[in-house]
């Protein structure tokens, strides 16, 4: 066993762990869908024709949800909705930067799709500006993490060494990086990691 083996012995017994418990999140999800009665198939969400008939007596008319705004939302709209002139704008840059730099990295490429869900129109207890809201937040949010997994895949990369201090909200790869002054290990680990993410066995 190597000693980059037998260092992440420790870290790939937690990630096992999270990974167990985020099946288990998901079953949860499944048995949510099933309790709300709907499914997926292909990606389109299908609900009963009962349930979808249901929710419409559920929706906040538009003019009732617009009558009596709160001064400090409307003032403040404007700075959220402009945030979509460089959000876009980042959407393009990294998705141009992957396609670019990752082909000559041989590094496999982030689905954008897997991160940008924008699913939440099809509900029909929300009115119209609801569902635009909701799917600003579907692609702001899936943005974020699109973003971040192709930052992470480009520390891996260059740079897969953990920090001296605790750091908050780290990525899935961090605790497969090599251990912050262990200066004897680190090249080798660098190659490891390297040739983990072009097989994607990480």
């Amino acid at each position: 066993m190597t000693r980059r083996r037998a260092a992440m012995n420790p870290n790939r017994q937690l990630i096992d762990r999270i990974q167990a418990l985020e099946e288990d999140l998901e079953r949860e999800f499944a048995a949510r869908r099933r309790q709300f009665a709907y499914r997926l198939e292909r990606g389109r969400v299908i609900f009963e024709d009962s349930v979808r008939q249901s929710h419409h007596g559920f929706r906040r008319g538009l003019r009732d949800y617009l009558r009596h705004p709160k001064p400090l939302v409307v003032l403040t709209a404007p700075l959220i909705y402009g945030l979509i002139v460089p959000l876009v704008l980042l959407d393009l840059c990294v998705t141009v930067y992957q396609l670019v730099c990752f082909r000559v990295y041989r590094v496999p490429r982030v689905r954008r799709g897997d991160y940008i869900v924008i699913d939440r129109q099809h509900l029909g207890y929300l009115n119209a500006l609801e569902k635009l809201n909701c799917a600003y937040c579907g692609y702001a949010t899936g943005l974020i993490a699109y973003v971040r997994e192709i930052a992470a895949r480009t520390e891996q990369f260059w740079c897969p060494i953990k920090h001296a201090r605790r750091v908050e909200g780290i990525h899935s790869r961090y605790p497969g990086f090599a251990e912050y002054g262990d200066a004897a290990a680190y090249h080798q680990e660098l190659e490891e990691l390297r040739a983990a993410l072009r097989t994607r066995r990480d």
